[in-house]
C-alpha cells in the first residue's frame, strides 16, 4: 500500500428505521449539504445516470475537521437499492466506495467500505508523515455523518407522523 492509500471501514447502526429510509437519504446526493453540513459544502449532480442511477455523476466540495477542502467526483457503478450502492471516486480522491445497508434485528446496519488514494497535494505528499492525522480526520467526518443521519431520519419520521395526523 502506498503512503497515500487509505482503506476505511465504517459501521453505523440505527434503531427504529428501515433499509429503505436509510437508502432514501444516502441516495439523494443533492441533500448532503443540508443534512451533513459538517462535511459536504457543495454537491452538484452533473449527470443523472440511467433509470437505476447507474452512471449518476456527482461533483463535490467536502471538508473535514482539518482546515482543507477536497474537490472530487463520484460515479455510481452499482445500485442495490435499498441495500446499498457502489461508487468510483476521482479528483482529490481516487478509488472506490461501497455502502451496504442491511436489517439487523430491530435496527439497520450501515457499512461504508472506502478504498482510496489521496491525490490532493497536501494529502498525497504528506501522507507518509501524518497518515494517522488524516485517518483521524476521516473518522471524525464519519462520526459527524452518523449523528447527522440519525437526526435526518428522526426529522423524516417526525414529518411523516405529522403528515399522517
Amino acid at each position: 500500500m502506498a503512503a497515500n492509500d487509505y482503506h476505511f471501514v465504517t459501521v453505523w447502526r440505527f434503531a427504529a428505521t428501515t433499509c429503505e429510509d436509510v437508502s432514501d437519504v444516502l441516495a439523494n446526493a443533492e441533500d448532503l449539504p443540508r443534512w451533513w453540513p459538517s462535511v459536504y459544502l457543495d454537491v452538484r449532480v452533473t449527470h443523472s445516470g440511467d433509470a437505476h442511477g447507474i452512471g449518476k455523476r456527482v461533483a463535490l466540495l467536502t471538508k473535514g475537521w482539518l482546515p482543507y477542502t477536497l474537490r472530487w467526483t463520484f460515479v455510481i457503478t452499482e445500485n442495490r437499492r435499498p441495500h446499498g450502492f457502489s461508487l468510483e471516486a476521482s479528483g482529490d480522491f481516487v478509488g472506490r466506495g461501497t455502502w451496504t445497508i442491511q436489517p439487523e434485528g430491530n435496527a439497520v446496519r450501515v457499512a461504508y467500505d472506502w478504498k482510496i488514494s489521496a491525490e490532493k497535494g497536501l494529502l498525497k505528499y504528506l501522507s507518509w508523515l501524518v497518515k494517522p492525522v488524516f485517518a483521524w480526520n476521516h473518522r471524525w467526518a464519519m462520526r459527524m455523518g452518523a449523528e447527522s443521519l440519525r437526526l435526518e431520519l428522526r426529522r423524516r419520521h417526525a414529518a411523516q407522523s405529522t403528515f399522517r395526523s
